[in-house]
């Protein structure tokens, strides 16, 4: 019921919420009031009525029936936000970057955070902390497995850590992931979708039928080898063309520093000096045709990678989002949008919808969050538990 009031558009009737689950008057009744009792749906009684007959009461979730702690790991800064039962964002902290600190130090700034943005919330309606980190992740065993943008992190026990530090239950997940089911909460229309991340790296999360596919051991979405331009810049991997490079802003910047757009950055430039640089480079892009050139390629190879992925899932949207997303949209949009309606192999049997996530650079910090509203009121009984 609970999941059904929060993917309504509008206030339900008690009849309505029986049609959408299939639950008989009686079950909607007997449910209903407990919910009410627990502070998690709000049931309104009707102001008038135009016709004959007292019309239906309405129901819906109560904002401040229950929070949850959303953490976004991300190597140029941590952010933290609170957000109630209908995922709206009640407040929020940046903290520092996982690239310029130890695990340990950024558990602790972490826990503070925590405190902080769930102050004046009763403790009892805090479900607990989601983390939303680079992967890949051991989500079983709640590990931070040797993310490559994250040197230094290798076998990072970070869900225990912050659970211990917090003494609140905590679910974990990758970024893209993250990302992808706070899209859902936020949009729940179109339900297949892929969602491309744009950060200090790129990823995708996908969604079909209007559920996560998060792989065999909640993986999926490395899709940075993909070929995608063999004229592009190399790899680790030791292959040159693969999108992962071709989109993420080191590369870019060292680009732009090439052609004279930009000064040059040593080559042990920290990502938050990194990430400086790839904002000068994105807003002289409005003015520079050099500076355009240079997103303009990127967004093309980025849109490559798109339609594979539609081909292979055929899906009906790609969402972009992602903490560099604002900054690349004036470009990136229009091209991605261009090539993937243009060259979908199912583009006669449907339209492909590109746009921005409903959360901007944000995706990933409140979509953490959604997963702890996920785990604690999916009607999916595999996800019912918060380790």
């Amino acid at each position: 019921m609970l999941d059904a009031l929060r993917r309504a558009r509008h206030d339900l009737s008690r009849a309505e919420l029986s049609t959408a689950t299939g639950l008989s008057a009686q079950s909607i009744t007997n449910i209903v009031r407990r919910l009410v009792e627990r502070g998690l749906v709000d049931e309104r009684e009707p102001v008038g009525s135009q016709g004959r007959g007292r019309p239906a009461a309405s129901l819906r979730l109560d904002p401040a029936g229950s929070y949850a702690v959303g953490v976004h790991v991300d190597p140029t800064v941590t952010a933290v936000v609170l957000v109630d039962l209908t995922a709206a964002v009640v407040a929020a902290r940046r903290t520092v970057a996982a690239s310029a600190t130890t695990p340990d130090e950024l558990v602790t700034a972490v826990a503070a955070a925590v405190t902080e943005v769930t102050a004046g919330v009763p403790p009892d309606r805090v479900l607990g902390v989601g983390i939303a980190t680079p992967g890949p992740v051991d989500t079983g065993a709640g590990v931070v497995v040797g993310a490559p943008l994250l040197p230094g992190w290798d076998r990072v026990a970070l869900r225990s850590l912050v659970r211990d530090a917090t003494g609140l239950p905590v679910v974990m997940h990758k970024d893209t992931a993250a990302a992808a089911v706070g899209e859902l909460w936020h949009d729940p229309d179109p339900a297949d979708f892929v969602f491309l991340y744009l950060g200090t790296g790129l990823g995708a999360g996908f969604v079909v039928g209007g559920e996560l596919l998060p792989g065999s051991t909640d993986n999926a979405g490395e899709i940075g080898h993909l070929m995608v331009a063999p004229d592009g810049p190399p790899c680790p991997c030791g292959q040159p063309g693969c999108v992962g490079p071709s989109g993420m802003p080191r590369t870019l910047v060292a680009e732009a520093a090439a052609a004279g757009v930009l000064d040059p950055l040593p080559h042990d430039a920290t990502d938050r000096r990194v990430d400086a640089a790839f904002s000068a480079l994105c807003a002289r892009a409005a003015d520079d045709p050099v500076a355009h050139g240079i997103l303009a390629r990127s967004a093309g190879r980025i849109a490559r990678a798109a339609v594979t992925l539609c081909n292979a899932l055929d899906v009906g949207a790609v969402v972009l989002g992602g903490p560099a997303w604002s900054r690349t949209e004036p470009v990136f949009l229009s091209i991605v949008r261009d090539v993937v309606t243009a060259t979908t192999e199912a583009r006669r049997v449907h339209e492909v919808d590109v746009r921005g996530s409903a959360l901007g650079d944000d995706a990933a910090v409140v979509g953490a969050a959604c997963l702890v509203l996920e785990h604690a009121f999916s009607a999916r009984p595999a996800t019912l538990l918060i380790r």
